[in-house]
């Protein structure tokens, strides 16, 4: 362990809610902390909201009296910069401005010794850039928090070309002594977090320009399907859409425009017509005090089908669709077992027949493709879902040749087994299925170009922006075969680069050998 001595002091500077969080982790840790700002008035201001989040704390018992008073104590105002001179560690949390900090961190340079970590809470600018005026831009590193810090566990610990990497260490080890699950990254566009969940809203605009449901609709197959904690659409209502479009716009340009992370013009529409989100009142929903909730859709009741059984051939009896064979029988459903007949088309099983409707999970193809395929009118696909088991709804799509009846037969099974059934327009890749497939592409890119490892792609997608599952232990779930599947097929049917398959998924998927072995 490297971490930072609690005999040196902690310099924050910023005391806007970044900074002010940063000095109360640091200060209930045990350190001494220094905080500035150009207004003096708001580091007092700032000083004594710490100290009543600490009072809080004790008020719901998470904190002694005594471990809230020495920590509140702790907490130093700096009246000057030349107060840090001590410090062993500066955390930089001011404008996102790259003049800005660099020219805060060389004059930070004149006052604190040689042996001062430097650290920059950045979430977009080049760490390279920032330390390149440096006399010693090897102790600069990024030490990305997450908003509201007190609660968000993860720390992206950044290093540029020049950053040491004894002092990322440092700065790693001192983040998880702070209570934070600290991940290292490589200074490029986005860091983990930001360029990872770009799929998110980009699969989800997507769906949603080409009709495959509503918003609301979206959002809840995304929930309750998904296992997210918000869907695509009220998640960037709360984050504003002018910030998220600002973030989107940031990675495709520092991408030189690759396919892969192009802005919505939709989104665009909100921000130029001032619909933000919750902050204005209204963005991809309403708000404000009679604001109507839209409803997400979901099909009416069907009766349960006659008869179920559940194909497969040999070698493709897979997790996802065993999962939700194991839930129909549990609710008294039988699906008896048959082998695919000699002759049956490859790759068309394992799948699930009911009333003449056969049942396929995604594999990235539209349910009328899939259909033209296996020369089965009667097609139907179903959605990904986090836990088969316990997911409150399924989506599901049709072929356009579809006999309606043998639609509603699904529909029936379905509900039959506790799901709500929400019908998507026949979009390739439906919406959980390909909005995985695309965050673990992404995620995979990451660990290939080395700006992180696979553990730490994962743990910062859970800490940083509360995704149930990593994405590449999600592609694991799933199987590595089946997303290089969907992704290929999304890849063809759309014929853009933008679902081209990352070398790694490709790698993993060759060897057949798990990405978390």
């Amino acid at each position: 362990m490297t971490a930072l001595p609690t005999s040196r002091a902690v310099a924050v500077i910023g005391s806007g809610a970044m900074g002010s969080g940063i000095a109360q982790v640091a200060a209930a840790a045990g350190y001494t902390v220094k905080l500035f700002d150009t207004r003096p008035e708001a580091v007092a201001k700032a000083i004594a909201g710490v100290i009543g989040m600490f009072n809080k704390l004790v008020e719901k018992e998470r904190m002694s009296a005594a471990d809230a008073a020495a920590a509140g104590a702790r907490l130093q105002a700096a009246v000057t910069l030349a107060d840090v001179a001590d410090a062993g560690l500066v955390v930089e949390a001011i404008v996102e401005n790259l003049d800005a900090k660099r020219a805060l961190f060389t004059e930070l340079e004149t006052i604190v010794g040689d042996d001062c970590i430097l650290a920059t809470n950045t979430s977009s600018i080049s760490v390279t850039a920032i330390g390149a005026p440096l006399r010693l831009p090897q102790r600069l590193a990024g030490m990305h928090f997450f908003n509201p810090v007190p609660l968000m566990a993860l720390v992206e610990v950044v290093s540029g070309l020049a950053t040491d990497a004894a002092v990322a260490a440092t700065v790693f080890d001192t983040a998880a002594v702070w209570g934070k699950s600290p991940v290292h990254a490589k200074s490029t566009p986005g860091f983990i977090v930001n360029r990872v969940a770009r799929p998110f809203y980009a699969e989800g605009w997507r769906l949603l320009n080409e009709q495959a449901a509503d918003a609301a609709t979206i959002d809840a197959v995304l929930r309750e399907a998904g296992g997210f904690r918000m869907g695509p659409f009220e998640l960037m209502d709360l984050i504003g859409h002018d910030v998220n479009f600002s973030v989107t716009q940031s990675v495709f340009q520092a991408y030189f425009n690759d396919p892969r992370f192009t802005p919505s013009v939709q989104q665009l529409e909100l921000v130029n017509a001032g619909f933000l989100g919750r902050k204005s009142g209204r963005g991809c929903y309403p708000y404000g005090e009679g604001a109507a909730v839209p409803q997400p859709r979901c099909e009416m009741t069907q009766p349960r089908p006659a008869q179920v059984n559940f194909e497969v051939e040999p070698g493709t009896h897979g997790p996802v669709t065993e999962a939700l064979a194991a839930r129909l029988r549990e609710r008294g459903i039988d699906v008896p077992l048959r082998h695919a007949p000699e002759g049956h088309a490859s790759g068309e099983a394992p799948a699930f027949h009911c009333n003449g409707a056969a049942v396929y999970l995604t594999d990235g193809r539209t349910a009328t493709a899939r259909a033209r395929d296996n020369q089965h009118a009667d097609t139907v696909l179903f959605d990904l879902a986090l836990d088969f088991a316990t997911a409150k709804r399924i989506a599901v799509a049709c072929a356009d040749q579809c006999d309606p009846a043998a639609f509603n037969a699904v529909v029936g099974l379905f509900q039959a087994a506790g799901f709500t059934v929400t019908r998507l327009d026949d979009v390739p890749g439906l919406a959980v299925m390909r909005t995985v497939a695309m965050l673990a592409n992404e995620a995979a890119d990451a660990v290939h170009q080395g700006v992180c490892s696979a553990q730490a792609a994962d743990i910062a997608m859970q800490k940083g922006v509360n995704y149930p599952r990593g994405p590449l232990a999600w592609a694991d779930a799933v199987g590595v075969d089946h997303v290089v599947t969907v992704l290929h097929n999304l890849a063809q049917g759309y014929g853009e680069d933008r679902y081209r398959v990352s070398p790694l998924l490709r790698r993993h998927h060759a060897s057949g050998v798990p990405i978390h072995a």
